[in-house]
């Protein structure tokens, strides 16, 4: 039986008791109530957006996980002769460009080391030198928790007149972010991250012509975007199953994310969240992976500490078996591991999760030390 544990991760994320109480009843997927919380959803998250009632942006609902809604831009949105420029500095960059691979997609990388932002200057001239109809990037990279300048990037995308994509999957509902400014003709994000819902569905806020231009360009049946848009315009329904549980969870989360403050509200939460793992850190000595001016309050990447006592599968299981789950590092060359600080957690869990590392560390230290 798996017990209760907080989640230090970057999703799935610990979530509220109302949130998972939200789910403890059924939904007919047909019935007027329900349709009803699907347009409710729809409409609260081209809010936070910040995409007004009737404007250019229409919301799509994708069942599965973050992943499987971005494919679903990346097989539909790009047509048969488009080619697609990923700006990677991460492994969800490099995922981006293997799934536009598996499809048969023309793509081409534009890549910056792990510690190091997308600059858009290179984003510029890389284009002009070699035209692309699309550009795809990531928000906050959750390999490190690195942040990208999306809003400046799709400058430099929409002067080249190319559709811009930004997976914003860590990002959205706790990094204010504007789809006009950011000229973002496809933005894409979970149920299970920042708006602290349970996973099961993700969706894509799409500029409308963006979106019209995507039907009958489907590489796929269940992913079709422009298929699954059109469906919730006719009748509000999904064109198959809908995670019914999920999406009852998810506007219970919205509600929570409102009373909260909004998006600045629980910016301001996971802000101090990050601040005091990162001075606690710091204090015991490990180093961050980031420089701080490149670095989210969504997730942060720390180096093992260059003690012949340390061993992080030791250091993991211990947490764990206290009630804390960190993250293993994604890191394609250095050791690292991660600590997420979004989700249900108050400064006070994160102080608690301090305590219990530097109680490990002082163990393994000694243990070390004394075996000597």
């Amino acid at each position: 039986m798996i017990g209760i544990k907080l989640l230090f991760t970057p999703g799935p994320l610990t979530t509220s008791r109302t949130v998972k109480a939200a789910m403890l009843r059924d939904a007919g997927s047909r019935e007027r109530e329900f349709l009803e919380v699907v347009s409710e959803i729809r409409t609260a998250l081209l809010a936070i957006g910040g995409a007004a009632p009737g404007g250019d942006y229409e919301c799509v609902l994708m069942q599965g996980s973050g992943t499987f809604a971005l494919e679903s831009v990346i097989s539909s949105a790009i047509p048969p002769d488009g080619r697609l420029l990923v700006l990677v500095n991460g492994a969800y960059g490099r995922r981006i460009a293997q799934m536009a691979r598996i499809h048969g997609i023309a793509v081409e990388m534009l890549e910056a080391p792990e510690n190091r932002r997308i600059e858009p200057d290179a984003v510029a001239a890389h284009l002009a030198a070699s035209p692309a109809t699309h550009v795809a990037v990531i928000h906050c990279e959750t390999t490190t928790g690195l942040l990208n300048p999306v809003e400046e990037i799709g400058a430099a995308a929409a002067r080249a007149g190319a559709v811009y994509i930004v997976d914003a999957m860590s990002s959205f509902g706790a990094i204010p972010v504007d789809l006009e400014a950011a000229h973002a003709d496809f933005l894409i994000s979970s149920a299970n991250k920042c708006i602290e819902g349970v996973p099961g569905f993700a969706f894509v806020l799409a500029r409308r012509p963006a979106l019209l231009a995507a039907k009958g360009r489907a590489r796929t049946l269940s992913l079709d975007l422009h298929a699954q848009w059109a469906g919730l315009e006719s009748d509000g329904q999904f064109r198959f199953t809908p995670p019914t549980h999920v999406l009852l969870a998810f506007r219970q989360a919205l509600a929570e994310l409102e009373a909260e403050g909004g998006v600045q509200g629980r910016a301001a939460r996971y802000r101090r969240n990050h601040e005091i793992l990162a001075e606690g850190m710091a204090k015991m000595g490990f180093k961050p992976y980031l420089a701080a001016e490149d670095q989210s309050y969504i997730i942060s990447t720390y180096f093992y500490p260059r003690h012949p006592g340390f061993h992080f599968e030791e250091f993991y299981t211990q947490l764990s078996d206290l009630g804390f789950i960190i993250y293993p590092g994604k890191l394609s060359q250095e050791p690292c591991f991660r600590i997420g600080t979004i989700g249900r957690l108050e400064p006070e869990d994160i102080k608690r999760l301090l305590g219990t590392i530097g109680d490990i560390m002082n163990v393994m230290v000694n243990s070390d030390t004394a075996a000597r």
